[in-house]
């Protein structure tokens, strides 16, 4: 039992060291020779726990996800609509800031067009939308509703990847922007599928106003 703690100890210190690697330098400028060095072990060990570079990078892509899955779980159902899908997508941004180079790797695929990571990349947007469903009351994801959270969910993504490329328009921005895209395709959803019975919260058509001024909340 000790031994497999250690063995789960160690794999997961390894995976660590690849979110920093890989969070800093892209994947073909790290070697496997880099990353023993880095990890004070045997290139050998390294092929034990992931099967190489690739598998390492592929586990670390995974964690990745996992990480920013956690980053935008909103636990307080108290605080408004608006106020939840604020600080999800404030900690979205924060996490894309932080984790630049993971972040262009998971949205470009990684490895070419690698089915593995696009694997990892799908299953962390399946998730996302199921969040959305979700928060609208709904029991299945019903085709209307479904289309507009996953296109919804393209648009973050290219947003911030633009967002990473030139650093404009500021984070608060953003997000404000990116919540006024959501409310207009969910908007036009409920009247697409009015039997869902979908009624929006009000409080999110503050982000419509062009007097709407306040900032998302820390």
């Amino acid at each position: 039992m000790r031994e497999r703690l250690q063995v789960d100890e160690r794999r997961a210190r390894l995976l660590e060291l690849g979110l920093k690697l890989f969070g800093s330098r892209s994947y073909e400028d790290i070697s496997i020779h880099d990353i023993a060095a880095e990890a004070s072990i045997s290139k050998g060990l390294l092929y034990h726990y992931f099967n190489g570079k690739r598998g390492f990078y592929l586990a670390t892509l995974e964690l990745a996800g996992v990480r920013l899955l956690e980053a935008i779980t909103v636990i307080d159902q108290n605080v408004t609509l608006e106020d939840r899908s604020a600080k999800g997508l404030m900690a979205y941004l924060t996490y894309v800031e932080a984790q630049a180079v993971n972040y262009s790797a998971l949205m470009h695929g990684g490895l070419g067009a690698d089915k593995e990571v696009l694997t990892i990349v799908e299953r962390i947007r399946e998730v996302v939308v199921s969040r959305i469903i979700h928060g609208l009351g709904l029991d299945s994801p019903r085709p209307v509703f479904r289309a507009a959270a996953r296109g919804w969910v393209g648009s973050v993504e290219a947003s911030s990847l633009d967002w990473l490329k030139y650093g404009e328009p500021t984070k608060e921005e953003l997000v404000r922007l990116l919540l006024g895209q959501l409310y207009a395709a969910l908007q036009v959803a409920s009247h697409l599928d009015a039997e869902s019975g979908v009624v929006l919260d009000p409080a999110l058509a503050v982000v419509l106003s062009p007097a709407a001024t306040r900032p998302p909340p820390e």
